[in-house]
């Protein structure tokens, strides 16, 4: 019968956990940070524990415990699993890796408790076959065919009477294996026991990977047996020792440690059954302690839950590095462009756009040399002799008007090509910007050129606009008049370039003067107050347009950051871990529960 945690508690924590595992689905670590890959094994890790082994057992703290039998590849696990039951169940042998799926068994009135998925649903259930073989020299035996088990996501259930009821041995692929699979699966199965007989032998004892998840071991506070395999005679006690002083340092010196001396292996590749005797002994004994096996469920299960509240607090860390690893990438990509959006409006006021083919036709717009020789003339005399040149010649407006346009989009281009050029560097020099980044993406919109020319015809209509606005009153009407609206406004587009920084020797007083005789032309329309406010208003239009155009061009690698929309918040995956670390033990909800029915009782 199940022994469910009571019912409030077992409902709390129920919630919680199934809280952790709703959050833990959902997160993906998509950029490529240093600590990504190892975010994503501890959140798979995290999950699978919850569903092979913390989940089922707070169900049933009386199912049968599961003992995995885990260690290096050739250490001697399928012999000792063999030896354990008496007879040949699973084979050994010198090609490696042996075990290529795990074999479960357990005693056949307990079948039931691992026919379906209550524990390790991930794995496919196959009832192992039991098969004749003949080897040379060797007489047929019993063994366990994985001739067709096929993919290593199965289970293999063999049920033995010589298995203790309350008990069940798993037999596990090696956890250093060649096969990548065979170590992710080692790790899955060892996570979901209740204790670890882990083999070892007198020459490999003290390697790197074996005290890995021993240490993991320590932090759950499960049951732990480890067996010395393959010991030469007579220095039993010495190896005994030395091995005892290393689990010590760990925190793991009282866990028991079963000694199995060098023996020569009968016919059918057993090992005397006196070698592993003290072992059986101590199994046995632990499955015939109902209460016993309950306490080590309980305690096991503990140091699940308070494991899995460390590893969910290093998963909201690293749910932390990728904020962080966006928020840089992010930050590349704005400076850049930022910088790009400063160049563009720098070059609207420092005389740069007034150069060349803008300059050519402006001249050709006001007129010659006499008349900027007649600069020094009256307010209305400009007007008079600008009036003369404009009025009735609409296309050198225009013609200005394209030169303007054909000099803005080329330094926004320009700028723009820039900007994702140095956005693209900074995002290379790191491994979550490279994988973000397209290869045979260009490095601009395919349509940017063509969409900078409707801005900037646009930023042109804008200033129409404020023209015709301008000059709606009575008293501006009629001078505006005489100078046409399309001339008024390329005037107030020069003045809004209007400045010498940029310009060299000749071009300054050339420039210079154009930009006095637009300037006079607008004050002589609308007045002194009016031309600075229309000069700001087209500016800020001018820059608003230029800032939406390089957002644009910024968002093409800004918005692949949105991978990131979907992933969790660190702060509702510490607040899991906290709840988990914070709640009381399982053994107090039990004595709880126990003394609350005692109570009603």
């Amino acid at each position: 019968m199940d022994a469910p945690l009571p019912d409030a508690d077992a409902a709390g924590l129920a919630d919680l956990l199934g809280s952790v595992r709703e959050t833990l689905s959902h997160l993906t670590f998509p950029l490529d940070s240093p600590a990504a890959a190892d975010a994503r094994h501890q959140t798979r890790a995290a999950a699978e524990q919850l569903d092979d082994y913390i989940l089922p057992r707070i169900k049933s703290l009386d199912a049968p415990l599961l003992a995995v039998v885990g260690g290096s590849t050739g250490a001697g696990k399928s012999t000792l699993v063999n030896a354990l039951v008496g007879h040949p169940v699973t084979r050994s042998g010198p090609i490696r890796p042996t075990t290529r799926q795990p074999i479960l068994l357990h005693h056949p009135a307990e079948g039931h408790w691992f026919a379906d998925d209550r524990v390790l649903p991930s794995l496919t259930r196959q009832r192992a076959v039991v098969v004749h073989e003949e080897a040379e020299g060797v007489p047929a035996s019993q063994i366990t065919s994985l001739h067709d088990a096929g993919s290593a996501a199965q289970l293999l259930l063999q049920p033995d009477t010589m298995i203790p009821l309350g008990l069940a041995l798993l037999d596990a692929p090696d956890i250093d294996s060649i096969a990548d699979e065979n170590r992710r699966l080692s790790s899955q199965l060892l996570a979901a026991a209740d204790l670890w007989l882990f083999v070892t032998t007198a020459n490999r004892y003290a390697d790197a990977v074996p005290w890995q998840l021993l240490r993991e071991a320590a932090q759950r506070d499960i049951l732990l047996a480890i067996v010395l395999d393959r010991v030469p005679h007579g220095v039993e006690e010495e190896v005994r020792a030395d091995l005892h002083t290393l689990l010590a340092a760990e925190q793991l010196g009282h866990a028991p440690i079963f000694v199995i001396p060098e023996e020569r292996l009968d016919p059918l590749g057993m090992l005397p059954s006196e070698s592993v005797e003290p072992l059986q002994r101590w199994l046995r004994a632990i499955s015939a302690d109902a209460e016993g096996r309950r306490e080590i469920a309980r305690r096991t299960l503990e140091g699940a839950l308070r494991a899995l509240g460390r590893r969910v607090e290093k998963i909201a860390d690293a749910l932390d590095d990728q904020a962080e690893t966006a928020g840089r990438l992010e930050e590349a990509a704005r400076e850049s462009y930022a910088a790009a959006l400063d160049a563009v409006l720098e070059s609207t006021k420092d005389g740069t756009l007034l150069r060349g083919e803008v300059l050519a036709r402006w001249q050709d717009f006001v007129g010659t040399g006499e008349f900027m020789r007649g600069l020094e003339s009256t307010v209305g005399r400009i007007r008079d002799r600008i009036g003369g040149f404009l009025t009735g010649k609409p296309p050198r407006a225009v013609t200005v008007e394209d030169a303007i346009e054909s000099g803005l989009q080329t330094v926004i281009v320009e700028e723009a090509a820039k900007a994702a050029d140095r956005t693209q560097r900074q995002w290379r020099a790191e491994p979550a910007g490279r994988g973000l980044l397209d290869p045979g993406s260009p490095v601009m919109s395919p349509d940017f050129t063509d969409t900078v020319a409707r801005e900037i015809r646009a930023w042109q209509k804008d200033l129409l606009d404020l023209v015709r606005s301008e000059g709606a009153d009575k008293r501006f009407a009629a001078r505006m008049l005489s100078f046409g609206v399309n001339g008024v406004a390329v005037a107030l587009m020069i003045v809004v370039f209007a400045s010498t920084a940029g310009l060299t020797g000749g071009e300054v007083l050339i420039a210079g003067g154009s930009a006095v005789v637009g300037q006079k032309l607008l004050e002589a329309i609308f007045g002194e107050e009016a031309v600075r406010r229309l000069t700001r208003t087209a500016r800020t239009q001018l820059q608003q347009r230029c800032g939406n155009l390089l957002a644009g061009e910024r968002e093409r690698f800004t918005d692949t950051l949105h991978v990131l929309a979907g992933e969790p918040s660190s702060e509702d995956l510490r607040a899991l871990a906290v709840n988990l670390t914070q709640r009381r033990s399982v053994a107090e909800d039990l004595r709880n529960d126990g003394a609350a029915r005692e109570g009603g009782q």
